[in-house]
């Protein structure tokens, strides 16, 4: 009876093993967790690769010329593997089921290898179908405090929401506002990120610069889903004549 026990027992953690694989979600899976910066060197060495192979070419997909420039330059794994560089997409990868979309930044230059953290845009969207919905039966968006010239925060209470909404920071995972424009375009707010970012590192930025770049010099991320920013007296401000 004892020894039944046991196999019984034994049994019973094979199952919750092999559930646990089955029932995990896709993003969770072991081949998605290898380190990022491994993946984004195996992918950085791909693209050199590509550029060397193709008289300077760049493995993008083709987008409108009006796209923000941090989403603009996706990555085209098919012309990767097309080329014979790279066998297997990066688990992380959006094309994988992860939570990243791999873009290139000054493409004719460095062409450096970046990231977009996808559970940002998730939560774009998650407040733009609210605002949608909110937008088929009243004429102006749900218009809050004005922030800056032309944007404000959203009047989240009547968006049936129960707090402001706030994007996760992918650099310090700050609580990071969203704010729209008049048009009811919705982008994440970056300013406490690029505050901590002045504050911590090195730059010679100056009044006119766009200080997003300060991001992308020191982390793995594009700020996705943004407006330009600038410095005055020392703080980071919308650049919003542009």
């Amino acid at each position: 009876m004892k020894f039944n026990k046991i196999v019984l027992g034994q049994l019973l953690l094979l199952m919750i093993i092999f559930l646990s694989g089955c029932l995990f979600p896709k993003n969770e899976l072991a081949q998605n967790q290898v380190p990022y910066e491994d993946q984004l060197l195996m992918v950085q060495n791909a693209v050199d690769q590509f550029k060397e192979q193709t008289n300077g070419l760049v493995p993008i997909k083709t987008k409108d010329a009006d796209t923000p420039i941090f989403e603009k330059y996706l990555i085209d794994f098919d012309k990767l593997k097309e080329e014979n560089i790279l066998s297997s997409l990066p688990g992380n990868a959006f094309e994988k089921g992860g939570i990243y979309q791999y873009v290139l930044i000054d493409p004719e230059e460095t062409a450096e290898v970046k990231l977009i953290d996808l559970r940002t845009t998730d939560a774009i969207r998650s407040v733009h179908v609210k605002l949608d919905i909110y937008r088929d039966k009243h004429l102006y968006p749900p218009f809050g405090r004005e922030v800056a010239d032309g944007l404000y925060n959203l009047d989240y209470e009547k968006l049936n929401l129960k707090e402001e909404p706030y994007v996760i920071s992918p650099y310090t995972q700050n609580h990071l506002p969203i704010v729209m424009d008049v048009h009811g375009e919705l982008f994440i707010d970056y300013r406490k990120d690029l505050m901590q970012a002045l504050n911590e590192f090195d730059h010679s930025y100056s009044k006119g610069d766009d200080i997003r770049f300060l991001l992308t010099d020191h982390y793995p991320f594009v700020p996705a889903h943004t407006l330009p920013y600038t410095i005055e007296n020392n703080e980071p401000v919308f650049m919003t004549n542009k």
